[in-house]
C-alpha cells in the first residue's frame, strides 16, 4: 500500500486506537476475574464496547467490526492461554501491548472495497493507492492491514478459493531437518542450509553498535534503528522466499512427504545451538509446505522423531551415536551411510506406516 502523508497519519491512529481496546478488553478480563471471580465472554466484551464508543468518541472513528475483531484477538489469546494450562505447557498468560507493538488491523467482512484502478477503499480511512502483486482469486472474506518494522503498509487478502489438485504421482519422500545440511532426503538428494542470519551478522553487530551509542529519542537513534530493522526484514524475506521456493518443488515433486515432528522450543534452550536453530526455521517450511499440499491434494504427515537417528534403516537395531558422528555404522547388519540420509529412510517408513501405505521409491530433485 502507497498511503498519503495523511492516510498514513490516520492508520497510525488506527492502530493505535486498537492497542488501546486491546488493552482495556485485556483488563476488563482480568479484572472481573481478579474482583468477581468472574470470566468475561467475547459476547460481555463486545456489549461493554457499546458503552465504550459512547464514553469515548474517538473510537468511532475506526470502523466496528476493526474494533470487534481485536477483541476477538483478545478473547483467542485467552483461549490459547486455557489450552496451554490444560495442556500442563508454560502458561504465558496474556500481556498488555506497549506503545508500537500492535502492528495490524482486520475488516472482518464489509469496511474496504478494491478497485479495477488501483486503489482500496478502507471505511474512515479513504482510497489508498495499492501495488497488486497477483490477482485476487476466489471470494474476498477478510482484509487484515498490517505495518511492518520499517513503516510500510500491506493489504492482506483472505479468500475462498476451490482447491487446485495437480497431477497424481506416487512418489514418496521422507525429509530429516538439519543444520549441516538443511533437508536430507530419503533418495539421496540434499538441500544446502542458506544461513541467511550468519550471512548478514557481522552487518547486523555493526549496525547494532552504531544504535548503542546513539541518545534516546534523536532523530540519529531513529535512523539507527530504522537501519537495523531493514537488516532483519532483509533476512526474514530471504528465508520466507526460500521456504516458499522449496515447499513447492516438494510438493509438485511427492504425492507423500514425510517430515520429522521436532521440539523446536524446547531445542532452541540449547544455547549452542539455539542461534543456528532459529536462522533454520524448519517450522516456516513445514508450515508452506503443509498448505499447500493441501491445496494441491498431496499428503503431507509429521511423525514422531524419536530414534529415527539410531535405528538402523535396514535392519531396524538401535546404533547409539554422538552428535559429532555423521555417519551410520550398524554393526549388527554392516550398513554404512549419512546419519540424515539413514534417519530420513526411517522418516519415510514411519510416516507410510502411519497411513497404511508401502515405500514407493522417489527420484531425486
Amino acid at each position: 500500500m502507497f498511503p498519503t502523508k495523511a492516510q498514513r497519519t490516520k492508520l497510525n491512529q488506527t492502530l493505535e486506537t486498537c492497542r488501546q481496546v486491546y488493552n482495556s478488553t485485556l483488563g476488563s478480563r482480568k479484572q472481573a476475574w481478579e474482583v468477581e471471580q468472574k470470566s468475561l465472554s467475547l459476547y460481555d466484551t463486545n456489549k461493554v464496547l457499546t458503552g465504550w464508543k459512547a464514553a469515548n468518541p474517538e473510537l468511532s472513528e475506526v470502523h466496528s467490526q476493526v474494533l470487534q475483531n481485536v477483541q476477538e484477538r483478545v478473547d483467542l489469546a485467552f483461549k490459547a492461554f486455557f489450552r496451554r494450562v490444560k495442556a500442563g505447557e508454560k502458561n504465558g498468560f496474556p500481556r498488555f501491548k506497549g506503545h508500537g507493538r500492535y502492528d495490524s488491523f482486520t475488516f472482518k467482512q464489509s469496511g474496504f472495497e478494491l478497485f479495477v484502478n488501483g486503489k482500496l477503499r478502507l471505511s474512515k480511512i479513504g482510497s489508498i493507492k495499492i501495488k497488486l502483486h497477483r490477482p485476487i482469486e476466489g471470494i474476498i472474506k477478510t482484509l487484515t492491514v498490517r505495518r511492518d518494522s520499517l513503516g510500510n503498509w500491506y493489504a492482506c487478502f483472505s479468500c475462498e478459493i476451490e482447491p487446485k489438485p495437480l497431477p497424481h504421482v506416487e512418489w514418496a519422500v521422507g525429509i530429516d531437518l538439519g543444520l549441516t545440511t538443511f533437508l536430507t532426503l530419503s533418495n539421496s538428494a540434499t538441500i544446502a542450509n542458506p544461513r541467511f542470519f550468519r550471512k548478514e551478522e557481522k552487518a547486523l553487530a555493526k549496525a547494532q553498535r552504531k544504535l548503542s551509542k546513539q541518545t534516546n529519542g534523536t532523530p540519529e537513534r531513529a535512523k539507527a534503528k530504522k537501519v537495523v530493522a531493514h537488516i532483519h526484514n532483509r533476512i526474514a524475506n530471504k528465508r520466507r522466499d526460500f521456504a516458499h521456493q522449496t515447499s513447492r518443488v516438494l510438493v509438485n515433486q511427492y504425492g507423500f512427504i514425510a517430515f520429522e515432528d521436532l521440539n523446536i522450543n524446547g531445542m532452541i534452550h540449547n544455547h549452542h545451538l539455539a542461534k543456528s536453530i532459529a536462522d533454520a526455521a524448519w517450522n516456516q517450511l513445514v508450515q508452506f509446505s503443509s498448505y499447500k499440499a493441501e491445496e494441491a491434494g498431496r499428503v503431507m504427515v509429521q511423525v514422531d522423531p524419536r530414534n529415527t537417528t539410531k535405528m538402523c534403516s535396514r535392519c531396524g537395531m538401535l546404533v547409539d551415536k554422538t552428535l559429532s558422528e555423521r555417519v551410520h555404522k550398524c554393526s549388527h547388519c554392516s550398513l554404512e551411510m549419512n546419519r540424515d540420509l539413514n534417519a530420513s529412510i526411517n522418516i519415510l517408513r514411519i510416516g507410510l506406516d502411519s497411513i497404511g501405505l508401502k515405500s514407493v521409491e522417489a527420484p531425486s530433485l
